[in-house]
């Protein structure tokens, strides 16, 4: 019996249940990869804990502009980090949750507009006269987000309070806003929301916050012929002042305070040298980011070659012809080629440069599966297959490869007690043999699925438990010797580290902490008197040399002692 209702057949689901199902999935995947258990563990030194202080220090003093870390001024990055956690400390106190909040509301923002995008633009040149046409537009919503949140890279940063995840977001919706505008035949609302989103982006990271946006654009429309008709369209001078009133006042405001020492810090050792030198020694080689993406965008990255060569980059007259809504595969890759190439130019690298090249990855990836059937799709399937196997195998064996780091001794033996990696062996297991029969029966084009239960499994059995773990040996020791340093510490006496830096004790202390390498150190001496951290070695070394001494507690690696030197 065929339904009133032309193109849909008796017996299948409405367009309107299969969006809301997808909405629903989607939404469970992003409170399972972002927000569930966030504040559970404590802040990871070395870098979460300076975002988390400096942030601290605007909401304890109510100073705004000038981002401080231990009683020094902290130039690194721009405030819209800082602003975003301090005004969750205003809502749900300080801690560890309003620490990673922004990351992770960038996150879900992100991946929720990866999604709105590909329902409008997935597969437009397909006409929209049956129900199962619909559905093509819908799946490719639901991979798209789904392998834009699931993948190492994404659910590291969410989860991490610092400034990567906040410019990927910032930087993904201006670039989605600018394609929205392009697509639309140049609204005016959508390429101001590309001026707003990159304005905020800029505050967040600096001036690669517009220059990367910028250079995408121009790849694009130079790729297209349209640069003169682009430039007339996206309205440069009046979108360029919005930037600028969104940027230019915290930067004249922190200038007139700091004059020379913030420009020579910020534009110059933090933008300037990172891009022509190597920074803190994060040097690598050429294809340093090929690994990074090969492993980062995992379980997706098998499919991303082909996801990519199916676009036919080289077929520029085609692509001309195209109609504006017909290229947002073309518009994905050249987002992640530029982002790619830039920050493989560049001398100093890290594996959260290329963040913001995700969401490109995995809008090409959510058109390649659910695309038309080329003979990359069954490669790809078979790739990812084979990648299942290797997770199974090395999910297996991480015990034995987890250990050497001395902070965590019993890191690699808890690991193996928990069983959390033999479950994540287990999970990989049953993709792989789950992938093969589909395989079998010629369903090739449903791997993809595999992919999301098993990673998503895999984050909930594996990823979560060791990173609890993780922070029970290396981060747990800290915090409790925070809190009998906060009953134990007499009127004025000062708090020392000695041999080594983990800036979360000044967050869980809440004041400065001297840091020293030497434990016979003029300035350990000149405190006459002092709390210090230190493992035993360290501690017993700065014991030699003190006048008197005594330890107050041990926690694992760690101990704090209290020192009285010859005055």
């Amino acid at each position: 019996m065929v339904n009133s209702r032309p193109g849909r057949i008796a017996g299948t689901p409405s367009v309107l249940s299969i969006r809301w199902g997808a909405i629903a999935t989607v939404a469970i995947t992003l409170f399972v990869a972002f927000f569930w258990q966030l504040g559970s563990i404590g802040l990871f030194d070395e870098t979460e804990p300076l975002f988390a202080e400096a942030a601290r220090q605007m909401y304890a003093t109510g100073d705004w502009i000038t981002p401080y870390f231990n009683g020094a001024t902290r130039f690194d990055k721009p405030p819209l980090v800082y602003w975003g956690m301090a005004l969750c400390f205003h809502i749900f106190g300080v801690g560890e949750w309003g620490v990673r909040l922004p990351s992770a509301l960038a996150a879900a923002g992100l991946t929720g507009f990866v999604f709105y995008t590909l329902q409008r633009f997935g597969y437009p040149q397909i006409q929209l006269t049956t129900t199962s046409k619909k559905h093509a537009f819908i799946l490719a919503a639901v991979v798209g987000a789904i392998s834009t949140a699931l993948n190492p890279q994404t659910i590291v940063w969410a989860r991490t309070g610092v400034s990567d995840m906040l410019l990927s977001g910032c930087m993904g919706a201006a670039l989605l806003c600018f394609f929205w505008g392009y697509a639309k035949g140049g609204q005016a609302g959508w390429y101001y929301g590309f001026y707003t989103f990159v304005g905020l982006a800029v505050l967040d990271k600096g001036p690669v916050g517009a220059v990367i946006p910028g250079l995408i654009v121009f790849v694009f429309a130079a790729y297209l012929g349209q640069i003169r008709t682009l430039l007339k369209e996206i309205r440069l001078l009046r979108g360029s002042l919005l930037t600028l009133l969104l940027t230019v006042p915290w930067f004249v405001a922190v200038t007139a305070i700091h004059g020379q020492t913030y420009i020579d810090s910020f534009f110059g050792y933090h933008n300037y040298e990172r891009f022509t030198d190597v920074v803190n020694g994060h040097a690598a080689p050429w294809y340093f980011y090929f690994a990074v993406v090969a492993v980062g965008f995992l379980p997706w990255s098998p499919a991303l070659p082909f996801a990519m060569a199916r676009l036919r980059p080289w077929a520029i007259g085609y692509w001309r012809k195209q109609p504006r809504e017909n290229q947002l595969g073309l518009f994905a890759l050249i987002w992640f080629l530029s982002i790619f190439c830039f920050f493989t130019a560049a001398v100093t690298k890290l594996p959260s440069y290329v963040l913001p090249l995700l969401p490109a990855a995995a809008i090409m990836v959510g058109l390649m599966w659910t695309g038309p059937r080329q003979r990359g799709t069954w490669i790809s399937a078979g790739l990812s297959i084979v990648f299942f196997a290797i997770l199974a195998v090395a999910s297996y064996l991480t015990p034995n490869w987890v250990g050497g780091d001395p902070v965590m001794p019993r890191f690699p033996e808890l690991v193996r007690e928990s069983q959390a990696m033999l479950h994540g062996s287990i999970v990989w297991g049953l993709a792989t043999v789950a992938g093969l029969g589909l395989m079998i029966v010629r369903r090739v084009r449903w791997v993809w699925v595999v992919s999301f239960l098993a990673f998503l499994m895999f984050t909930v059995v594996s990823i979560l438990p060791v990173a609890a773990i993780a922070d029970a040996q290396r981060q747990l020791p800290l915090r409790q010797l925070a809190e009998t340093i906060q009953t134990e510490q007499q009127p004025g006496e000062p708090l020392a580290m000695v041999g080594f830096m983990k800036p979360s004790l000044v967050f869980y202390t809440q004041q400065p902490v001297l840091y020293v390498y030497n434990p016979d150190s003029e300035q350990l001496r000149a405190t006459r008197q002092a709390l210090v951290v230190g493992h035993p070695d360290e501690i017993a070394a700065a014991l030699s040399v003190s006048q008197s001494g005594e330890i107050l507690k041990t926690a694992e690696t760690y101990q704090l002692a209290r020192l009285v030197f010859d005055p």
